[in-house]
């Protein structure tokens, strides 16, 4: 109760629980569509090539969090346009794009005068209390136009995401399909750093989907779920967090964890009573 109760009181922590929600929506969402085209690997190399963008926003003294929101964007779509475009294969690209956002970060940030390890920990495993109001107010922006775009292009995305010579078939435009969930996906992986951080971040991107396939195969109701598990388990992360004054990231894929064992199990429970009906 008092963790409800300090909600009403301090600015920072309301903003670190809407922003839970509003990342566990829009993750739970762009998860589903990079889980179904098997693209995992490409949040990993736009989170860490973020990296690069961060690191020189830090060096120059601008906005962190728009430097790594331009270099994950530009990564992202360098990303698509090298494995649709180029002979260089996606996960190649995708290793390569890793590689040089992590060197680069490193370089400017080591150059920082001043600078100190504990600068970037709050970046790279999260701190609910570096959530801005300007940094819900872009997650609720990202999450409505997700939601708009989802209601009204939902089948053309899960076309291109589970069959895209199928889709191209069918009329769908595949290519501005791919670059535009290409950018939402950056855009989404930059705006939920505060509360997850580069390094854990992935996990809010897969570990709901993992969760809601237990339970589901149908695309829309895998996207829900997913959603709905990856708000839910923020929340109740950053209550643990709170309590046990530990980053949010850790304490949000501890409570995710349980709840993929727990699905899991739940799951050869109902298969053993099936099988001995």
């Amino acid at each position: 109760m008092e963790f409800l109760s300090d909600i009403l009181n301090y600015g920072y922590l309301a903003n670190a629980v809407a922003a839970c929600l509003l990342s566990g929506i829009t993750c739970g969402i762009v998860g589903t569509y990079i889980v179904a085209r098997r693209m995992v690997f490409l949040c990993g190399g736009i989170t860490h090539a973020s990296f690069g963008g961060l690191g020189i926003a830090f060096y120059f003294g601008a906005n962190p969090i728009l430097g790594a929101m331009v270099f994950a964007i530009l990564s992202s779509l360098g990303i698509e346009y090298a494995g649709t475009r180029t002979r260089i294969r996606e996960d190649s690209a995708i290793g390569i794009v890793w590689g040089i956002g992590m060197a680069v970060g490193a370089l400017f940030i080591s150059l920082r005068p001043g600078y100190t390890s504990g600068d970037l920990s709050s970046f790279l495993f999260g701190n609910i209390i570096t959530v801005t109001d300007a940094d819900v107010i872009a997650l609720a922006a990202v999450t409505v136009l997700l939601l708009l775009g989802a209601a009204f292009r939902f089948r053309h995305v899960m076309y291109v995401a589970f069959d895209r010579e199928f889709a191209q078939a069918a009329g769908v435009h595949t290519k501005l399909i791919s670059y535009a969930m290409s950018v939402v996906t950056a855009v989404t992986i930059v705006l939920a750093i505060r509360v997850m951080g580069i390094v854990l971040l992935i996990s809010l991107l897969t570990m709901p989907v993992a969760i809601a396939n237990v339970f589901s195969k149908s695309y829309a109701k895998i996207a829900l779920w997913a959603s709905l598990t990856a708000s839910a388990a923020s929340v109740a992360g950053i209550a643990l967090s709170y309590y046990m004054e530990v980053p949010s990231g850790p304490a949000v894929i501890f409570v995710m964890t349980l709840v993929l064992v727990s699905a899991k199990l739940l799951s050869l429970q109902r298969k053993k009573v099936r099988n001995a009906e």
